[in-house]
């Protein structure tokens, strides 16, 4: 599988999200990953270094950078995509990607986002492991 293809406009939280606010530090679009840089400012998330792959949510606006991005930490979201029942989410290679852990390749570093329940909701419960799959 690839990474999920989103439609801004479809991202949704759902019942039980957990929602937080934070400032964009580049261009960030709804459904993409964001991770909190020392700078404290939300980035894309991916999986090809410890500190980018440490997300902490889901955008759920975009926003240009300095603007404000409110973000779902955890809970029900809909990612504007349709995902697989049973499936687990996370951080891919792609700058924001979100995309089958079993995609992880050697090198990776292992975000686990969430579980696909339905095709419409994603289960968001972030681990950010910080280990990477070996050579």
């Amino acid at each position: 599988m690839a990474d999920l293809v989103i439609t801004a406009t479809g991202v949704l939280a759902l019942g039980g999200a957990t929602r937080e606010t934070g400032v964009a530090g580049e261009a960030i679009t709804a459904g993409q990953v964001v991770y909190k840089h020392t700078d404290r400012k939300l980035y894309k998330a991916d999986c090809l270094t410890a500190a980018k792959a440490a997300a902490i949510g889901v955008a759920l606006n975009g926003a240009a950078a300095g603007q404000p991005v409110v973000y779902v930490r955890g809970g029900g979201l809909n990612p504007g995509a349709t995902v697989a029942p049973g499936t687990v989410y996370g951080v891919t290679d792609t700058a924001g990607g979100i995309g089958p852990i079993g995609d992880r390749a050697t090198a990776d570093y292992i975000t686990v986002l969430g579980i696909g329940v339905t095709a419409s909701r994603l289960d968001l419960a972030i681990h950010a492991s910080g280990v990477a799959i070996p050579s």
